[in-house]
């Protein structure tokens, strides 16, 4: 005889299936093995026999003599929000002062059509649907861990104060506002109907009832053999699984005369045929295309384009942390230039920001001010030069970061500059920031005292300053202190009529955006220098690839 391989595994597992839930079903197979007290109890070994006889653990016989085979194993196939009845529903609606509501009258008159017609199929396994009390106990009752000796937390005790919203509730039409969207004052009873769980849920008990022969119908004697939760989006959740190639589960129950029973659960819904697939395909391609056709209409054939030649350009960006400052009670303040050639905004378009004061907190070495502040603007490139040389600017954002301490005295922490990534995307960008600084003591006693210090007039200074007419920029002479840096996290989007058209126009629109990435990338400076410095390797290994005859001592070529 085969050793039983038991399935231990009695989690939970989540399916999801498109077809309509109602062709559902499932096989549900129980039986009883032994009494548990027999695997305590072991029979002496009979002189000459080392294993013990397999027919001692078979079950006793009742006064009648014999076991009734339909109370020791027992099969049923349950659809989806199937009601089969237990022994003890059976007793208690065919008393009809205990029914109370119309589903009890219901579940009366149904039982009373079972007698009629020859009784119940089922006798220990059977169900509790959604409609019945015990599910919302059970939900009531749900336990949060594994634990023993579990004790609910603040937060389980006042979730289970929470409905969940059920399929059957019909909601407002859509196009009807509600006279009030917010409730400032909320009575007891309004926060009593609307604290429900949006997401519509059905749930199924497969129930068995595992009492002794001859006693079913009491409530100690139920065990929950299996729990299906559906939800609107097709959603199935399965507790414990499908048995499929596992073993069967075991149930152990408690009390004097302790019982060890099996079971498994398998999907038996029948498949779809080819026809009914093929069918069901044609019926879905058609919704979606319906679907399509309705979204269509809501946005409108009136989609904005921008002129020939243009690049509309969307930023969505955020303020994320400054760190490394010498002063708490951080706010950054920044802006963006556009450049004064091909490039506009809408006049309602804001370019300029600041963010809320912010304390910091110790990061490693450092002080880090979190913001998350979002902001966005908009701005449109219109390229007029025919010529391919013409090399455009792009916009660059200033940053300028303040402290404010408790007597509301402000002090420049520093200021920063980056240009805006010209590929489209998400790009997270730390820019380091510095500030002017004086010569001698006294200028950092007036800082810390009194507030205040050297401030730039012109913050496009930091860069190139708009009204610099010349073709050198000198800051000789300028003192500075490196402080800390500014991070930046902008999401960049594209619009042009280029990125659809295959013409003349979009080759040269395309020569635009390699000349704009060309110029964000000579913007740093650190890739000007690792430019500077692969020249200069190239170059010397040129020189060490040439005969010696043909270099000068001095390291030149000789021509």
């Amino acid at each position: 005889m085969a050793e039983t391989v038991w399935s231990t595994d009695t989690g939970e597992a989540v399916y999801r299936s498109r077809d309509p839930v109602r062709n559902l079903r499932l096989r549900v197979h129980l039986q009883r093995i032994t009494s548990s007290s027999f695997l305590r109890y072991q029979p002496a070994a009979q002189p000459g026999k080392d294993l013990i006889d397999l027919a001692t653990f078979r079950p006793h016989p009742t006064a009648s003599g014999h076991r009734s085979e339909e109370e020791e194993e027992e099969e049923v196939v349950i659809g989806w929000q199937e009601k089969l009845f237990s022994q003890f529903e059976v007793d208690l609606y065919r008393n009809e002062a205990a029914c109370q509501s119309p589903l009890d009258h219901q579940y009366r008159q149904e039982i009373l059509k079972l007698e009629d017609s020859g009784g119940r199929k089922n006798r220990r396994i059977f169900t509790y649907t959604d409609s019945d009390r015990y599910t919302n106990v059970e939900e009531h009752c749900q336990k949060m861990t594994t634990a023993a000796r579990e004790v609910p937390s603040f937060l389980v005790e006042r979730m289970a104060n929470v409905r969940r919203r059920r399929q059957d509730r019909r909601g407002m039409e859509g196009g009807i506002l509600k006279s009030r969207i917010v409730t400032w004052e909320p009575s007891e009873e309004f926060v009593r109907n609307n604290h429900v769980i949006n997401t519509p849920l059905q749930t199924m008990y497969i129930m068995a009832d595992l009492g002794p022969s001859g006693k079913l119908g009491y409530k100690k004697s139920e065990h929950v053999l299996c729990t299906l939760k559906v939800d609107s989006n097709g959603v199935i959740t399965v507790k414990p699984d499908f048995t499929g190639l596992k073993g069967p589960y075991r149930m152990e129950t408690e009390g004097e005369k302790q019982e060890l029973w099996k079971y498994t659960v398998d999907n038996v819904s029948s498949l779809a045929q080819p026809e009914e697939e093929e069918r069901e395909q044609r019926v879905f391609k058609d919704l979606y295309g319906r679907h399509k056709e309705y979204l269509s209409s809501l946005v409108g054939t009136d989609f904005e384009m921008t002129s020939p030649g243009a690049l509309r350009l969307f930023v969505n960006g955020e303020v994320v942390s400054a760190q490394g400052y010498e002063y708490d009670n951080l706010y950054v303040h920044f802006f963006v230039e556009l450049p004064t050639t091909n490039w506009s905004s809408p006049a309602f378009q804001q370019l300029s920001g600041i963010t809320q004061t912010c304390a910091t907190k110790s990061l490693g070495m450092d002080k880090v001010a979190y913001f998350s502040y979002p902001f966005t603007f908009e701005a449109s490139f219109l390229h007029e030069d025919e010529s391919v040389d013409a090399l455009p600017e792009w916009p660059v954002l200033y940053c300028e970061v303040l402290s404010l301490d408790f007597w509301r005295r402000y002090r420049v922490e520093g200021y920063g500059v980056v240009v805006l990534p010209a590929t489209p995307g998400s790009h997270t960008l730390t820019v380091p920031t510095w500030r002017p600084m004086e010569l001698g003591t006294g200028a950092e006693l007036r800082r810390f005292f009194i507030g205040g210090s050297l401030e730039l007039e012109d913050l496009s200074y930091v860069w190139i300053p708009g009204t610099f007419k010349g073709e050198r920029l000198s800051r000789f002479g300028f003192r500075t202190e490196t402080t800390g840096c500014v991070t930046f996290r902008l999401h960049c989007l594209q619009q042009s009529r280029a990125f659809m058209e295959s013409s003349s126009l979009r080759k040269r629109m395309r020569s635009v955006l390699d000349h704009l990435e060309g110029f964000s990338q000579q913007s740093s400076v650190h890739s000007v220098l690792e430019a500077f410095r692969r020249a200069r390797r190239r170059m010397q290994e040129a020189r060490e690839s040439l005969p010696q005859d043909l270099v000068s001592p001095s390291g030149t070529m000789v021509s």
